[in-house]
């Protein structure tokens, strides 16, 4: 049994990560937090073999609540799960100890997937993430970024798994004209005409 513990501000993404790991009988779920200052609290007396945590929370921040408790349970396993996609949030998560980086807007099975992978001694990371990390091993300039904000490249990343627009919204909180303002902003900036133009050049 791997046991699974959930930080990540977002009340119907937190819910949506519990339900996953909770659907699968090879998981425990330990606790489940809204803050890093909730699991600072908790997470060091009962650690799970799985911490699965966002980067951006209300005020401390993911990385930061990696850096504070990492040497405190060294048998736990930090897995990112964030629409922060940039070069800086990935080393820096990396560099912090996260040993996996996957992004909002994984499937069901990506999640469980990562969570196995992480456990028996893998680096699950999103295929989009691991070209970045490859191409800067290799000392390659990132040609993937096209100004994109950090919204629009989760708007993205949800629209690569099929979402329709009412989803995304729901899954993120914002309004449904909001969607289609950042999908209209995601094809300008990537000068392509629709959905699937977009994601095809955007994973190019």
């Amino acid at each position: 049994m791997i046991t699974v513990s959930i930080v990540e501000d977002h009340d119907q993404y937190r819910d949506l990560l519990y339900q996953v790991i909770n659907d699968n009988p090879e998981f425990q779920i330990l606790d489940s937090f809204s803050s890093a200052e909730e699991a600072l609290k908790s997470i060091i007396i009962n650690p799970p073999d799985i911490a699965i945590i966002d980067i951006k929370l209300k005020s401390l921040s993911g990385i930061e609540l990696i850096q504070r408790i990492k040497s405190k349970i060294p048998q736990t396993l930090f897995l990112m799960c964030t629409a922060y996609q940039n070069n800086e949030n990935v080393f820096t998560a990396l560099k912090a100890g996260a040993s996996g980086y996957i992004v909002k807007g994984s499937s069901a099975e990506e999640i469980q997937s990562a969570v196995k992978e992480l456990y028996n001694g893998g680096a699950p990371m999103s295929p989009y993430i691991a070209k970045k990390v490859i191409n800067l091993l290799h000392g390659k300039e990132d040609q993937n970024n096209y100004d994109l904000t950090e919204r629009e490249i989760e708007v993205l990343s949800h629209l690569s798994k099929g979402l329709l627009y009412k989803e995304i919204a729901d899954l993120l909180g914002i309004s449904l004209n909001t969607v289609k303002n950042h999908c209209k902003n995601i094809y300008k900036r990537l000068h392509v005409q629709n959905r699937v133009e977009a994601l095809n050049k955007f994973n190019a």
